[in-house]
């Protein structure tokens, strides 16, 4: 038996260190026509964006403004992996900004822009006046959600499978089973609010929008339909399972019910997710289901052992029947999660640099450490301390190795609780790094200019440095370099060759800090002009240069 698992598990990790082929995880934007900063000779009928996977829109996701920041008509269609927008007769010339959001096919939003010009570029370029919350990173409210909403199914389906399969069907388990009950009654009210309390918070992180626009009718039509499928099959599936449940002695129909609406429950969350755009689906999708059918007999049966053991150290045939029929499934299902999580995360992650570069390979690092040492955890109450307990002669002897074996499984419950912690903020992430312009390579973190303003510095920079929309900062500080207060905002003026965007608007963003939203319509390089009032005689002006790509 030892070696068979041993086998399995040498197997798993073969699978996780065999170098894996390329896998999708959030589209990303593959080309655009018009191009990014193009200048036509005339308007065009439509738009098209083209991306790596499917992708829907979301309300108000396409908006077209032009030079002056007036928006525009426009009509988005997605088809596919392709999105087109049809434009409207008024375009006239100048430069136009498309700001576009969409929902990629794994559930996850992505953002960008696009500008172009028509006859020529605009002198001068409003930023667009676009509301709400343009970020595509999860808040941290659905991340919590999510992580209590797996642990509460994980652990509620857990425990009804382990009353059903493992606890001894006779009055000597009755106080057991009711504990058990209990407990599987409060994870299924905890995993129904949470999932409920899913959906609006991911419509709200869909479309980047504000609470406020829960209201609108459109938002909630703008969800995938899975999403409702899914939190409708965990909440009614657990509902069930406790319900069907009781605290007494059940038949055998009802107990397989109960366990059918558990499985059903516990699978549901593998319709979406990063494992939709995984490739094979099906596959992915399966093993995705076994992974969490097999989490979840692995969690609900820890905690119940520590809920159970208690009571049933001094009865050594309840507590050997129990852990016997417990054990042998454990081997299986640990076997299971190794492999399946294992060929998840070679499917998901597609490539070794993702592990170390991006915050979902880091996280998927952390995962893998904290399960190792659950499974070492579970391997020493499996070889040790079970048989331990299993030939104790002696009462004492047996509740000592019953306390023992309580605070081993408590410690392996703990360890795979934070392994479902990082599950929840994993299912919110990309695992690809942050993707590049589709016709340009952009520096991930802007360059830092600098320049000497009269005794002063003034450190600039743009971000992104790419036509469209960005932000120019800039920061005043002294020889010693701290930042200076005490005069009136800078004047900030952009331009670049025939192309002059005039005086920008700073505001304050901190002491000797300011920033302003420009449009950049074309590449090339741009001239920042910093002039600084130090007294009634004293004015000195700084130019800083930028490369700005398309």
């Amino acid at each position: 038996m030892k070696r068979r698992l041993l086998a399995l598990l040498l197997a798993a990790i073969a699978l996780l260190l065999a170098v894996p082929s390329p896998a999708q995880a959030h589209a990303t934007l593959v080309s655009s026509d018009p191009a990014q900063g193009a200048v036509l000779t005339e308007a065009p009928d439509s738009l098209r964006f083209t991306f790596s996977e499917h992708v829907s829109l979301v309300p108000d996701g396409v908006r077209i403004f032009d030079a002056e920041g007036e928006e525009l008509d426009a009509d988005p269609t997605a088809r596919g992996s392709e999105l087109e927008v049809d434009l409207g007769d008024d375009l006239g010339t100048g430069t136009l900004v498309v700001v576009w959001r969409v929902v990629s096919e794994d559930g996850h939003p992505i953002s960008g822009s696009l500008a172009f010009s028509i006859g020529a570029p605009s002198a001068q370029v409003v930023a667009p006046p676009v509301t709400g919350d343009e970020s595509t990173g999860p808040p941290w409210l659905l991340s919590v959600a999510a992580w209590a909403g797996y642990v509460a199914l994980l652990l509620s389906t857990g425990l009804v499978a382990f009353v059903v399969l493992f606890l001894p069907g006779h009055h000597l388990a009755d106080r057991a089973r009711a504990r058990l009950v209990r407990a599987a009654r409060v994870g299924a009210v905890t995993a129904a609010i949470a999932w409920l309390l899913g959906i609006p918070l991911t419509a709200v992180y869909q479309i980047g929008s504000g609470v406020g626009a829960l209201a609108k009718g459109s938002t909630w039509a703008a969800l995938d339909p899975l999403e409702y499928v899914v939190t409708a099959t965990v909440v009614l599936g657990v509902s069930l399972a406790v319900v069907l449940l009781g605290r007494g002695l059940i038949d055998r129909p009802r107990r397989v019910v109960a366990l059918v609406a558990c499985g059903v429950a516990a699978c549901a969350p593998a319709l979406t997710g990063h494992t939709r755009a995984a490739t094979p689906e099906v596959l992915a999708v399966g093993a995705d289901m076994l992974h969490l059918v097999a989490g979840s007999v692995w969690l609900g049966g820890l905690v119940a052992l520590v809920l159970v053991l208690p009571d049933l150290g001094g009865r050594r045939t309840l507590a050997a029947e129990v852990l016997a029929r417990f054990s042998v499934v454990a081997a299986g299902v640990l076997v299971a999660l190794v492999i399946t999580g294992a060929f998840l995360a070679w499917r998901v992650a597609g490539s070794w640099s993702v592990l170390f570069e991006t915050g979902y390979g880091r996280l998927l690092l952390v995962k893998i450490l904290a399960a190792l040492i659950a499974v070492l955890i579970a391997a020493w109450n499996r070889f040790a301390l079970v048989p331990r307990l299993q030939d104790a002669s002696r009462r004492r002897e047996r509740r000592d190795s019953a306390h023992l074996l309580v605070r081993t499984t408590a410690a392996e419950a703990g360890v795979l609780v934070a392994v479902l912690l990082v599950t929840g903020f994993l299912v919110d992430r990309s695992p690809e790094p942050a993707p590049a312009s589709a016709v340009s390579s952009v520096p991930a973190e802007p360059e830092v200019r600098t320049a000497l303003l009269g005794g002063l510095t003034v450190r600039g920079t743009i971000a992104p440095p790419r036509t469209g929309p960005s932000t120019v900062t800039v920061e005043i500080v002294d020889a010693t370099g701290a930042p200076t207060e005490g005069f009136e905002a800078p004047r900030l003026r952009l331009s670049s060759g025939e192309v002059d965007l005039g005086a920008l608007p700073a505001t304050s963003a901190g002491p000797g800090i300011y920033s302003a939203s420009v449009v950049l319509p074309a590449a090339g390089t741009w001239q920042l002009q910093v002039s600084l009032k130090i007294s009634e005689f004293e004015n000195p002006v700084a130019v800083i240069e930028f490369d700005v790509s398309s």
